[in-house]
């Protein structure tokens, strides 16, 4: 079941950022005085009494703005806006209600979104209490008071939000077909590829980046199995605002990945890989799903004995956080290896699902021990006791250790690498939970 997705909207300078960093828990969001400083939208995983969510921070909305940032920043909300399942609509009690909120809540009210509504800045009931009650001008719902900046009222707040969600046990019926994303940067290819598998033009295609515009979920049977494919939105170019371009679609792929088993990262043959590339494959990494890497347009590519090994080094090179990423050279256009990636978006899923009985784990551990010897520090040597798989989806282990400060990165990397000699796990992440338990006799 995918996490739903709450999404922070205002005007600029409300206090998105601050609320954002306090539910995220760190400072991820800049946050400074001037209007507007939040100039793209940022993400965090969040959990609130057991239950996840996607937090996003969107750039201020100015409703009637032409400054060519703030109409980004608009129309980055309205992105956040479509793709979130509930949305907090945040206003400032010491500006109190101004007619660019009214305008900004009836852009929410069309969306026929659950809505939370913030009143933000309250520092003191006493000051500030009975300026509350004028947002319920608003017409969207009773206004909450909470200070993000002083932590206050954030709890009632969050109650409210997942009040919104589904029940946790509504598991969406259980769907069971195979959900690819198509991830990547405008104008690589995303839409053309399903066109090409679909037999059919049912996404708009165009040489102009960005035309696709919203996610689109398309079903595409292949011998005889059910695939949903959900390509994400490309972006629209901005040539004045160069630095917002690389970071205007995230929020798109967060979802899309979010909802995906398996995200097929595209990158455009002609280019190489980008620092773009390798952020989008990162969101895939981090959410453990299985990543196939499909280098578009390889038609156009001029070619020799040599060239595909190439290619791929370099990009192993630079996607070198997930060295288990599976690699397909394919050619939208021409159809050309298109075919093969269904087998390999089966044997990904397959990988994902794998289970490991404890024993042959408990062996592989033991036999990684004997080879490498574990690291010590100031005389006390690490003991790894026990090794269990906990998941799938991505495959989880839990590793019982004797103290977990002993556990280097570097002989978790090792311990995992091991496991993939035995079994593979090719075209999914693995993840290691390291866990302390004391030694008999202390």
């Amino acid at each position: 079941m995918s996490k739903p997705v709450v999404a922070i909207v205002g005007r600029p300078n409300v206090g998105k950022s601050t609320l954002f960093n306090v539910l995220a828990g760190s400072a991820v969001s800049i946050v400074k005085d001037t209007p507007g400083v939040t100039r793209d939208r940022i993400y965090a995983d969040c959990t609130w009494l057991n239950r996840s969510f996607t937090l996003i921070d969107t750039g201020g909305i100015e409703p009637d703005s032409r400054d060519i940032i703030f109409s980004q920043m608009r129309e980055q909300a309205e992105i956040a806006i479509q793709t979130a399942d509930v949305i907090i609509f945040i206003v400032d009690v010491r500006q109190g209600m101004v007619d660019a909120d009214q305008k900004v809540a009836d852009m929410l009210r069309k969306s026929r979104k659950p809505v939370v509504l913030a009143v933000n800045k309250v520092d003191s009931q006493q000051k500030f209490g009975n300026d509350v009650y004028e947002f319920y001008n608003l017409g969207i719902g009773d206004p909450m008071p909470v200070s993000a900046a002083s932590r206050l009222g954030i709890g009632d707040l969050l109650d409210e939000v997942i009040r919104h969600f589904a029940p946790a046990d509504e598991d969406e019926e259980e769907d069971e077909r195979p959900r690819i994303a198509i991830v990547g940067k405008p104008n690589v290819g995303k839409s053309s590829i399903i066109n090409k598998l679909l037999g059919e033009n049912r996404v708009i295609v165009s040489d102009i980046a960005g035309t696709t515009r919203d996610a689109v979920d398309t079903e595409i049977v292949h011998n005889g199995t059910e695939y949903v494919f959900i390509d994400t939105a490309g972006l629209r170019r901005k040539s004045k605002v160069k630095e917002d371009l690389e970071r205007y679609s995230i929020i798109r792929t967060v979802t899309a990945v979010e909802r995906a088993d398996v995200v097929v990262v595209v990158i455009d043959a002609k280019e190489g890989v980008t620092e773009q590339d390798a952020k989008i494959a990162g969101i895939a990494h981090d959410r453990g799903k299985g990543i196939i890497v499909a280098v578009n347009k390889w038609d156009a590519i001029e070619k020799n004995d040599k060239t595909i090994y190439e290619y791929t080094r370099k990009l192993k090179e630079i996607l070198s956080f997930m060295p288990y990423a599976e690699y397909l050279f394919i050619s939208a256009a021409t159809g050309q290896r298109l075919g093969k990636l269904f087998d390999t978006i089966d044997m990904v899923r397959e990988n994902q699902s794998l289970r490991v009985s404890t024993g042959v784990l408990n062996e592989i551990m033991m036999e990684a021990v004997a080879l490498q010897q574990p690291p010590s520090d100031k005389g006390k040597r690490l003991k790894l006791f026990y090794i269990t798989q906990a998941a799938i989806k991505p495959p989880t282990f839990v590793v019982f250790v004797n103290d977990k400060e002993l556990m280097h990165f570097s002989y978790t990397r090792y311990l995992e690498n091991q496991i993939r000699n035995a079994f593979g796990f090719r075209g999914t992440a693995l993840r290691m939970i390291i866990r302390e338990r004391k030694e008999k006799g202390q």
